[in-house]
């Protein structure tokens, strides 16, 4: 499976994390310009069918976004973390990427879901997984 890291992400720590971690991840930087839109980027993303990651809950509620998602039939994960540090969602996602991948064989695209931090969240450095949610889009 292959992954998105979109540039709510950022470019470095994020991927870095998940590439040791032995995952193929692409990051927004290295196949769109920095400033396009959600729109113009998602429907490439889901054709190439790359899994979306981002840290960006807003995308459900924008109507042309959300229509990007359902119209491309892209699977797009928000990875939740209220203030949290990327390295933290990276090391999250990490530990729950046999969750992640689970869920994902099970649910079909077009979706979205939640990938949360267990509970407490400093179990994320103990390397305990979180769980995954579909949200209704």
């Amino acid at each position: 499976m292959e992954y998105f890291a979109d540039r709510n992400l950022g470019a470095k720590i994020f991927p870095a994390i998940l590439r040791d971690a032995g995952i193929t991840v692409h990051t927004h930087n290295d196949h769109f310009a920095h400033d396009a839109p959600d729109t113009e980027w998602i429907p490439v993303v889901a054709q190439r069918g790359w899994v979306i990651l981002t840290s960006d809950a807003a995308i459900r509620r924008n109507p042309l976004e959300r229509d990007a998602v359902l119209s491309s039939r892209a699977t797009l994960l928000v990875l939740v973390g209220a203030n949290a540090k990327t390295s933290e969602l990276a090391h999250n996602f990490v530990n729950t990427l046999p969750r992640v991948e689970a869920f994902l064989t099970r649910e079909p695209a077009p979706m979205m879901a939640k990938v949360f931090r267990p509970n407490p969240t400093s179990h994320v450095s103990e390397g305990k997984p979180g769980r995954v949610e579909r949200v209704q889009l």
